[in-house]
């Protein structure tokens, strides 16, 4: 039997197997071929040459992304094992966005996410498309405060259709502001993790960060400015054509949505499937799709999903 010895460089061994050797426990349910012993920062594998050639060049992989995001997870380990991404290849882990609060590292965390960062930054107008939990409007805001911070723009204009009152919000109690902020909270929820509150407060004071439903937005020539479309699988064709014609000069416009979740009336087409199959060949406009593989969420989102997608390819 060949024996293989992989050593842990600068890396915490309580941390890497995780509590309880948690992570060491799946890295080990993925070679059932192995015997796999780890004490302290050393582990020995035993098997096949073969599989012990992919095992080491996997595990390789697992401990790059450890130093270079001082974490791994269920998420991590199953992308790298099954999926084989070479991530020194596929994406450059020292592209950080933005510093975040309490100097949070916000940046990319999966090949797909800095494709579509790459993709935002060479175009003007981009779609983002995929499930939830893949970081579309994450990415997204992350973007869009980095670009605020290097003044490249003088504005975020962040903005969702308030479906689920039909964008009439008269009836219900409060200002507009508390209105509104049911309908954008995963909106701010982002931005919080960005920009001290402090600093949100008095930007969204002096309108240097506006958000507002998609029906404010009709009328506008939005100029200077990085916007998002949240949610855009819930536009109408009249709403989403309303919305892409309102692009100014110097803007950047980034479109997310999950043409799975479509909470629109039946028989009503979705703005985001249709303006994707409009738009697919102009130059000038990104379209990126991520899948199941890019959700950050807790693991148990995916498989969610993946129960999900059963059920509805058997309708």
């Amino acid at each position: 039997m060949n024996e293989r010895i992989i050593e842990l460089i600068d890396i915490a061994p309580k941390d890497f197997w995780g509590a309880q050797d948690t992570h060491l426990e799946i890295i080990k349910k993925y070679y059932p071929k192995l015997k796999i012993v780890a004490r302290g920062t050393t582990l020995k594998a035993f098997g096949e040459k073969e599989v012990l050639d992919e095992f080491e060049k996997r595990f390789q992989r697992l401990m790059l992304h450890f130093t270079r995001y001082n974490n791994i997870d269920d998420n991590v380990i199953e992308r790298v094992i099954m999926d084989g991404h070479d991530e020194k290849k596929s994406y450059d882990h020292d592209k950080i966005l933005v510093h975040g609060v309490g100097g949070k590292i916000i940046k990319a965390m999966t090949p797909n996410q800095q494709l579509l960062v790459d993709t935002i930054k060479k175009n003007d107008m981009v779609f983002a498309v995929g499930p939830a939990g893949t970081g579309k409007t994450y990415t997204g805001v992350a973007m869009a405060v980095k670009a605020l911070k290097d003044k490249e723009v003088k504005r975020i204009i962040l903005t969702r259709p308030a479906v689920e009152a039909g964008e009439n919000l008269g009836f219900l109690p409060g200002d507009m502001k508390e209105k509104l902020d049911p309908y954008m909270q995963p909106l701010y929820d982002a931005l919080r993790d960005m920009l001290p509150n402090e600093k949100l407060e008095d930007y969204i004071l002096k309108g240097i960060i506006q958000i507002a439903p998609l029906a404010f937005m009709r009328g506008r020539t939005l100029d200077n400015a990085f916007v998002i479309l949240d949610e855009a699988q819930n536009t109408t064709h009249s709403q989403m054509k309303m919305f892409l014609t309102r692009m100014g000069k110097n803007a950047k416009f980034m479109i997310t949505g999950d043409p799975g979740q479509v909470d629109l009336p039946r028989r009503t087409i979705s703005g985001l499937k249709e303006a994707i199959l409009v738009l697919k060949d102009v130059d000038g406009i990104g379209i990126i799709y991520l899948d199941d593989k890019d959700i950050v969420r807790h693991r148990l989102v995916k498989k969610v999903i993946d129960a999900y997608k059963q059920i509805e390819n058997n309708d």
